[in-house]
């Protein structure tokens, strides 16, 4: 079955002074002959990507785009006329994303997070209207399992995550050591799956294992600085950030622990290692 937007695995039925073409259900398919790798000939089978060209027609090219139908992308906007922008997605062709499409107007230069996607013309276009594809969470998503996110707004409770490329997700502001920006894409893991489809996401997996990954950070970070750090639970949360990469909360929690494991001293000013009494680093 032919796949518009997408990349199709194609034999050559026959070529003319324009390119070659192949055959499909839908209808001959064209290739630009300035587009054929070199010894290719009839019987040859290409993967190409096929599109719906300007004129309504099919049409196959060897370039690779940036994105497939389905894919969430950030892409940069190279025109808006009078239909819409146009994205740059690395094709002869922009990709249109229609006005109806757009959360707010955008210009040439921006960028903007996009979910590629078949129109109902039979036409690739774009839309910046995320949530309108997200699914209902469904058996495929487990607490606990590691998934692709994609941040795609933030709220004062955090980001906004494309959670698989399909369900949405929240990753609340405590994960963060720098907010997210849209369009970044991160690795987490489900926390919780509430009762109203809702997904609480997380960028470290299980509280033990956070608490215990947080600790060897600053251990190390004691032992590179000859066992002193300068910073305290009254510590400005960038300066935590800029020195270990923690947030604020997981800094004090894993300092705490520290603490009562008898391997820091808390002083005014700071942190210290705790040397043993044969000498060693405890």
């Amino acid at each position: 079955m032919l796949q518009v937007g997408n990349y199709n695995t194609l034999e050559i039925s026959r070529i003319t002074t324009s390119g070659a073409l192949f055959n499909s259900p839908e209808g001959e398919i064209l290739l630009p002959l300035r587009l054929l790798p070199t010894g290719a000939e009839v019987g040859s089978t290409l993967s190409v990507f096929v599109y719906v060209d300007s004129e309504g027609r099919l049409t196959a090219t060897t370039k690779r785009a940036r994105a497939v139908v389905g894919d969430i992308v950030l892409l940069n906007v190279m025109e808006t006329t009078t239909v819409g922008s146009f994205l740059d997605w690395g094709l002869e062709k922009d990709l249109l994303l229609p006005f109806g499409e757009q959360l707010e107007p955008v210009r040439r230069g921006n960028q903007v997070l996009v979910k590629v996607y078949l129109h109902t013309s039979g036409r690739v276009a774009a839309s910046a209207k995320l949530e309108k594809f997200l699914k209902p969470v469904d058996g495929s998503l487990e607490v606990g399992a590691e998934v692709d996110l994609i941040v795609y707004a933030c709220t004062e409770l955090g980001a906004k995550v494309i959670i698989n490329n399909s369900f949405g997700g929240l990753l609340f502001n405590t994960e963060f050591v720098v907010k997210p920006s849209g369009g970044d894409r991160l690795k987490g893991y489900v926390k919780k799956i509430r009762d109203d489809g809702k997904v609480d996401v997380v960028l470290r997996r299980g509280w033990g294992a956070e608490i215990g990954t947080d600790r060897e950070t600053i251990l190390a970070a004691l032992k590179r600085q000859g066992g002193f750090l300068p910073l305290t639970d009254k510590s400005d949360p960038t300066e935590i950030a800029r020195i270990l990469r923690l947030s604020k909360k997981s800094f004090k929690r894993a300092v705490g622990g520290l603490y009562k494991d008898g391997l820091v001293t808390l002083l005014p000013d700071g942190i210290r290692l705790r040397v043993a009494s044969d000498g060693v680093d405890s």
